[in-house]
């Protein structure tokens, strides 16, 4: 037992006994800032190994400092710095801290006296290079920035591989300092090897789709000029076909034969036939489901049949569309429409059979034209009157869009326009020409804000009484996407019993500040204006103004806005709320 206890009194004292404390190494530096000074100090990071266990390694830190000088010349010679004058001194304190301190004077930075920018090989009179070599990034009399060099060089050799010339490299790139005058003489040339073209393109893992179809999506022909850019668009077109799971374009360089690259494209299809349930929610419309059936190649020709089931409180419909794809033209399609469909709202009731052709080409990225043909017979009943009529009509649409993100956009517009009519010579009950445009732009602004616009307007040129016009070409306003502080298609010229009956034009009008939180969230404050009018003369503004809540989800916006009338003797207010997903 006495054993016991003084073997317990030893462990005592040996566990009172104080450790040592561990040891440190603190590197500081004065006399720069900036970049200048973060590249010097990642060039005086700490080894790893040099503190281990609480303890320093003498011998390799005394190392370390005598090195320090070096690493501190090699790291500013980047910023121009050739000549600076380094101090270096260790301080042991006696706790275990070891303080390197690094003195530094930058100097007089190195200036640039003269830029030589040669081109040789089968591309030296290539304008499109020597316009770039005209453009370096340095100009005599800016400080040697090694950054700086080597952007404009990879400018320049990108513009090479941009016009084909793949094989293109610097066969010489000098910076001649000379440290006593401070001074720098870069010497550049560039060889751009032989010009190489697109060769044959083989498809492989979609044997499904005919080749024909597949080359639609190619950004080249056979014998253009090799570009890496127009390989990117190509497997760029083959995402957004939303056929294809897996895109694997890959040139074969190494099978080129007379500077002809051959291309191989693996694919993976997505199943041909799809069906999608959605639903959703929305002020104007209520509860909304939606059943869409999609077949994205019919007959194994890549022609696509769409069908599509809508019910909401509001509105309930049935449409199929079959699409034939241009053979040459991406951005080009035939297609065939039949819709049925039945709205019911709290200003009209409407019934809508329709068929329609049309064909659509973009031109260039974001523009869309498109001519259509659509009879369509149509039974309404708008205020008192309960009607019907039976109209061809004609049109022209076209959109321009262009926004930096397509769940969150924070900058970019939409615009679009269409231009409708039909004339009884065509078998109408009426004739008309309608013409509707729109626009909605987003411009950021500091501080997470965004300053979003949009208007819309209408107007109609009839050869007969509105009565004639039915309900699903009048203009109404009022809504979730009109005046906010209004009902869904509430507004607009009424008739003797005062019910809404829509107008013959239209003007509406939004501006909104949104204010981004966090990562997906969003409030606004937002003011409406808009009516529908059958005369410029007889036309009142209804106004509504609120706030509003965002949240961002990879479908869209979920939106909840508060909205207050303006400009009425008992003004209002209403809620006005949105949601949709996909199931």
């Amino acid at each position: 037992m006495a054993l016991v206890m003084m073997f317990l009194a030893l462990m005592l004292l040996v566990d009172a006994t104080p450790s040592p404390a561990a040891e440190t190494v603190e590197v500081v530096v004065n006399g720069l800032e900036d970049e200048a000074l973060e590249n010097v100090e990642a060039a005086l990071a700490l080894p790893p190994g040099l503190v281990s266990d609480g303890k320093v390694n003498r011998s390799w830190l005394d190392l370390f400092v005598a090195d320090a000088e070096k690493k501190v010349r090699e790291a500013l010679e980047p910023f121009g710095y050739y000549d600076p004058k380094v101090a270096v001194s260790l301080a042991n304190a006696p706790g275990g801290e070891s303080r390197i301190t690094v003195n530094v004077v930058p100097g007089t930075p190195v200036r640039i006296t003269s830029i030589t920018i040669g081109v040789r090989g089968p591309g030296a009179a290539n304008e499109a290079i020597r316009e770039e070599t005209g453009y370096f990034t340095l100009v005599e009399g800016d400080v040697l920035l090694h950054k700086d060099y080597e952007e404009g060089k990879g400018i320049i050799l990108a513009k090479a591989l941009e016009e084909g010339y793949i094989d293109a490299s610097f066969s010489t790139h000098e910076i001649r300092v000379s440290r006593a005058e401070h001074s720098a003489k870069i010497v550049l040339e560039l060889d751009t090897g032989p010009l190489y073209l697109f060769g044959d393109t083989t498809f492989t893992g979609a044997p499904q789709y005919p080749a024909p179809f597949l080359s639609r999506y190619l950004d080249y022909e056979k014998g253009d000029v090799f570009s890496q850019e127009r390989l990117a668009q190509t497997q760029a077109n083959f995402a957004a076909s939303d056929r294809f799971a897996g895109i694997t374009v890959a040139p074969k360089k190494e099978a080129a034969a007379d500077s002809a690259v051959p291309v191989d494209i693996q694919l993976t299809p997505l199943p041909r036939r799809r069906l999608r349930p959605g639903i959703g929610y929305g002020t104007d419309t209520g509860i909304r489901g939606s059943l869409r059936y999609k077949d994205v190649n019919m007959f194994l020709l890549g022609h696509e049949l769409n069908g599509e089931i809508n019910l909401s409180q509001r509105i309930q419909g049935i449409a199929f569309s079959y699409t034939i794809p241009d053979s040459h033209n991406i951005n080009s399609a035939t297609a065939f429409q039949a819709n049925f469909q039945r709205e019911d709202t709290d200003t009209y009731t409407d019934r809508l059979m329709s068929l329609e052709g049309s064909w659509s080409r973009s031109f260039l990225r974001g523009q869309r034209l498109r001519l259509y043909l659509k009879p369509q017979q149509e039974d309404y009943t708008v205020g008192l009157q309960d009607s019907s009529s039976f109209l061809t009509l004609a049109g022209l649409s076209f959109s321009l869009r262009s926004f930096d993100n397509t769940i969150r956009p924070t900058r970019g517009y939409r615009i679009a326009l269409d231009i409708r009519g039909t004339h009884q010579f065509m078998g109408s009950s009426t004739g008309l020409l309608q013409c509707i445009a729109e626009g909605h732009g987003i411009v950021p602004l500091p501080f997470r804000f965004s300053l979003i616009g949009s208007a819309k307007a209408g107007f109609t040129l009839q050869n007969e009484p509105l009565k004639d016009l039915p309900a699903s070409l009048r203009f109404f306003a009022g809504g979730d996407r009109s005046v906010r502080g209004y009902g869904y298609q509430s507004l607009g010229p009424r008739d003797s019993s005062g019910k809404v009956v829509g107008g013959k034009d239209m003007l509406a009008m939004s501006i909104e500040l949104e204010k981004a939180l966090f990562k997906n969230w969003g409030i606004a404050a937002f003011y409406d204006a808009g009516n529908a009018f059958d005369s410029p003369t007889n036309f009142r503004l209804y106004q509504g103004a609120g706030l509003g809540i965002r949240y961002y989800t990879p479908i869209g916006a979920l939106q909840l806005d508060v909205a207050r009338q303006i400009g009425e003797e008992n003004p209002a207010y209403r809620l006005h709320f949105t949601v949709g997903f996909e199931l």
